[in-house]
């Protein structure tokens, strides 16, 4: 598949977008150097391709009661049983992010819970649902997170 190029404007719309999403077409035009209907256009366009995939706030999961951070390695327990780890997971709300990595492990899941216990009870769940085997990372602090990628 043949992905058109983004070029010089259009990364300055996507860099200034990364940085703040709520930005108006008035505020992107004068930051890139664009008419307000240009930048308007710009930015549809690059919905429309799927550079942009959406707009969401960022939140501070402290404050809403889940401190604990956790990596969950998942692998099958059987090698044989289909690969349907992410749709016999999709309902658990605790599970952020689902990765499928090469290595030992079939997939990395990011989960966010209120404390060890929930993390206990979540782990099984997994094990239980998935049929699979789970090593765990307990993340200490996040200097960074959600960064842009380098556009």
């Amino acid at each position: 598949m043949f992905v058109e190029q983004l070029d010089a404007v259009d990364r300055r719309l996507v860099r200034e977008l990364t940085a703040d999403g709520r930005a108006s077409y008035t505020d992107l035009a004068v930051r890139v150097g664009l008419s307000v209907s240009a930048a308007h256009q710009r930015v549809r366009r690059l919905e429309q391709r799927g550079v942009i995939r959406g707009y969401s706030a960022r939140i501070d999961p402290d404050l809403l009661g889940l401190p604990l951070t956790a990596f969950v390695s998942v692998k099958p327990i059987d090698a044989a049983q289909p690969d349907d780890v992410p749709d016999r997971l999709a309902g658990l709300t605790a599970i952020e992010a689902c990765h499928s990595v090469a290595g030992d492990e079939s997939y990395i899941l990011k989960a966010r819970v209120e404390g060890p216990g929930a993390l206990e009870a979540l782990l099984q769940e997994i094990r239980s649902r998935a049929n699979v085997s789970t090593r765990t990372t307990v993340v200490l602090s996040t200097p960074y997170e959600d960064r842009p990628p380098p556009v």
